[in-house]
């Protein structure tokens, strides 16, 4: 070594570290470096930065499963090295932390430990808002949610599918993306014709039709103005729920009760959009995790940026927190009330909620004053303004669509057998 770095850690004994260099290593021959600061970047909407998406951290865990199972590599240690640039060292840690968690099984504050070792301190994500940002996401958010998606079901790179994942994330093959796989779908609002606008791609309703009924969609719920009629979608067999509010806003009590309620009864998945699909959709979807798998805001808002960046923004996750220690509280009782209807109609979903959090303790319930918002009936045509005026969700579309296209091809998963499970 030169002496440069930043700092160094062992993460597999002689095998793998994770680095920090003023400047590009010398090759060694008996070491491999590789660097992925290039490779892996994160696409920023306006001033938002991470975490990279799930596809990144796939493509990642390959490269290292395919580096420790290389004959070539057998006898050197292997060093992924990041430079002196701040938030390509957050995002390169957040890979490395992502593998150390996924196939080393190491708990998200032994990871973060570990990746802490020297002086360093990593830049912390933030939203895809204008202006200052009041929430910032940590790293070890990020690996405390990839833990509890894991420990949760929501993130199994056995069934991942890169291919699907980076081909449905484009704007122009539907801009959808999985939140909880088999029961929440974040996607782009339809609108009446296809068409392209300002080099977004905008799909109908018939469109989404064939991959939805593929993949047991019964329930769509629409949180912006009326865009297309909700009949294209309910005469093709699917529920629609309209629970409009303001673009860029948060929810009411009654939204977020109302939203909850059809979740809960909704027999498949639930396919859910606003405007771009990222800040009003997001936030409810968080509302369900945060109560059903009682995960904290910050790892919820990480989780579903990982599947889906760009998700809830701005004054949408301040709103998040105040809701917090009602949803759980609502969760507990909810998972209470459910304990002895395992065997009913929701056995499944009942199991699966209640799964790996029986020893979480009831909490108070605490009052929380309501907000106000706006009634989410999309009766109230006088307020056009979502319709008629640029909104958050147009100028996030309009980005979206400026972004360089990305090949999918299909990446296989190998596996390093060295003690270290395969999924």
């Amino acid at each position: 070594m030169t002496g440069k770095e930043k700092f160094i850690v062992e993460v597999i004994k002689d095998r793998l570290c994770f680095a920090i260099l003023y400047q590009k290593p010398k090759s060694a021959a008996n070491i491999h470096y590789f660097c992925i600061d290039d490779e892996f970047e994160y696409e920023n909407f306006f001033a938002d930065f991470g975490p990279l998406n799930l596809a990144m951290v796939y493509r990642y865990c390959c490269k290292i499963n395919k580096k420790l199972k290389s004959l070539t590599l057998i006898r050197k240690k292997i060093i992924h090295f990041t430079g002196a640039d701040q938030r390509k060292q957050a995002n390169a840690a957040f890979l490395m932390g992502c593998f150390i968690i996924i196939y080393l099984e190491k708990s998200p504050e032994d990871t973060y430990r570990m990746l802490l070792v020297g002086n360093i301190s990593y830049v912390p994500f933030r939203d895809a808002s204008y202006g200052n940002c009041t929430f910032y996401l940590t790293l070890l958010d990020c690996f405390q949610a990839v833990h509890k998606a894991i420990r949760y079901g929501f993130l199994n790179f056995e069934k991942f599918d890169l291919v699907e994942y980076e081909h449905y994330e484009k704007a122009e093959n539907g801009d959808l993306n999985w939140i909880i796989p088999g029961r929440f779908i974040a996607f782009c609002g339809p609108h009446p014709r296809n068409r392209l606008e300002s080099g977004y791609h905008y799909h109908t309703p018939e469109a989404y039709v064939p991959y939805f009924k593929r993949h047991n969609v019964t329930t769509i719920i629409r949180l912006n103005k009326k865009a297309y009629d909700a009949r294209r979608f309910t005469d093709a067999g699917f529920d629609h729920h309209e629970l409009f509010f303001a673009d860029g806003s948060i929810p009411s009590d009654a939204i977020v009760k109302e939203f909850l309620n059809i979740c809960e009864n909704a027999e498949g998945v639930v396919a859910v959009h606003c405007k771009a699909g990222l800040g009003r959709t997001g936030t409810l979807i968080a509302c369900y995790i945060i109560k059903h798998y009682r995960m904290t805001v910050p790892e919820t808002i990480a989780w579903i940026r990982i599947c889906r960046p760009g998700s809830v923004i701005g004054p949408q996750q301040h709103f998040l927190v105040s809701k917090q220690a009602s949803l759980w509280t609502e969760g507990d009782y909810y998972r209470k009330k459910l304990r002895d209807q395992e065997n009913g109609r929701h056995a499944a979903a009942v199991t699966k909620i209640l799964t790996g959090v029986d020893d979480i303790s009831i909490c108070e319930i605490q009052s929380e004053e309501t907000k106000d918002s706006e009634s989410y009936s999309d009766d109230d045509d006088d307020d056009d303004d979502e319709i008629n005026r640029m909104t958050q969700g147009d100028k996030l579309l309009a980005l979206k669509s400026r972004r360089r296209a990305k090949p999918a091809t299909s990446i296989p998963l190998t596996f390093w057998q060295g003690g270290i499970r395969s999924a």
